[in-house]
């Protein structure tokens, strides 16, 4: 796997936890422990995007 193809995926993996994380916090009762986790796992993703940009 190519470096571009390998940031293209981490970009859609980080887009793909954001709108999940927006369902989350959308949805009446949702688990805040849950939505700390996405936010964690979207933060690393972030993270390892701008390490390799």
């Amino acid at each position: 796997m190519s470096l571009t193809s390998h940031l293209q995926e981490l970009k859609r993996k980080h887009q793909t936890l954001s709108e999940e994380v927006e369902q989350a916090q959308r949805a009446p009762g949702s688990d805040a422990l849950m939505i700390a986790s996405l936010k964690k796992q979207k933060l690393r993703l972030k993270e390892e995007i701008e390490r390799l940009s």
